[in-house]
């Protein structure tokens, strides 16, 4: 078994501060990562009688929730700066007045922010307690353990991937095929996926020593939900407070996501760059704490 190659002697800081032992860790254990995401996923919904079919039919009956109660209760209207003033150059080209945009564009623009917040929230809130609950790793046996937080990664990912392509479809259906800008979309999903591992690093580690990280968590993920651009775009947001809302890495992302996806055009790539370097630098951090208090989780567990 490649847990082998780990062993538990200490090594320096400046060690695990060169950045190129992440990818070196996902080169050298991605055999076991890809059996290890695979169980996760296979885990999730065994015993049940429609299987993978629940990553669709969650993600389906949520967004029916949040479209009725966003677009029918409380009358929200999409606004965004550029969708509007592309399609209102395309209505005065065609010489037909501004169509506000429909329930359905609603709802799939409100998707398309949930399934990334979704990944972050799933990955983050999954790995608090993600040692505790491998505890025979710790004791038993000589594992790479900074690969568990990359497992929840992997499997929160799979949902991640069966949720975007329903939502390709559903704009192929309803709205129009997504434009050639869909090919950006690595590019906004990279930072988000790092951040993801940054963040899932230090709570990993954390949550061995404080056990009161997991309801903390819950309760940070649950303001973000609001803080985070998903049921508005930031166009709506007043102006003296907008750049707040753009130091959350989380809104930059979900903003370019819909830009590259959903409007058809280039991210925004001064902030998307910003961000990118900030994530990068969450998960070499968040890399190097787990790596430096490891050595201790077999003497609290």
């Amino acid at each position: 078994m490649e847990a082998t190659l780990i062993t538990r002697e200490s090594r320096p800081l400046r060690y695990y501060l060169m950045p190129h032992h992440v990818p070196l860790m996902f080169w050298r254990h991605g055999a076991l990562l890809r059996q290890l995401i695979g169980r996760a996923v296979a885990a999730r919904y065994r015993g049940s009688l429609l299987g993978l079919l629940w990553s669709l039919i969650i993600p389906l009956v949520m967004l029916s929730v949040y479209t009725f109660v966003f677009s029918v209760v409380f009358q929200a209207r999409w606004q965004s700066t550029v969708r509007e003033s592309a399609a209102a150059a395309e209505d005065s080209a065609a010489g037909a007045p501004a169509a506000a945009p429909s329930k359905v564009e609603f709802a799939l623009t409100l998707f398309c922010g949930l399934l990334l917040f979704n990944l972050f929230s799933e990955t983050v809130s999954g790995n608090t307690g993600v040692i505790a609950g491998h505890a025979a790793y710790v004791k038993k046996v000589v594992f790479p353990l900074e690969i568990l937080p990359v497992v929840t990664l992997g499997a929160a990912l799979v949902n991640t991937a069966i949720s975007l392509g329903l939502l390709i479809v559903a704009m192929s259906l309803f709205m129009q095929p997504p434009a050639a800008s869909l090919a950006y979309y690595p590019l906004v999903l990279l930072p988000l996926l790092m951040l993801c591992l940054g963040v899932s690093w230090f709570l990993a580690s954390l949550g061995v020593y404080v056990r009161d990280v997991g309801p903390v968590t819950a309760v940070v993920l649950q303001m973000l939900v609001f803080l985070t651009p998903l049921f508005y775009s930031l166009e709506q947001v007043p102006e003296r407070f907008r750049l707040l809302m753009r130091l959350n890495p989380l809104s930059v992302i979900v903003e370019n996501a819909r830009q590259t996806v959903m409007w058809g055009h280039a991210p925004d790539w001064v902030w998307l760059g910003a961000v990118i370097a900030l994530s990068a630098v969450v998960m070499q951090l968040g890399f190097v704490w787990f790596m430096k208090t490891k050595r201790g989780f077999a003497d609290v567990l």
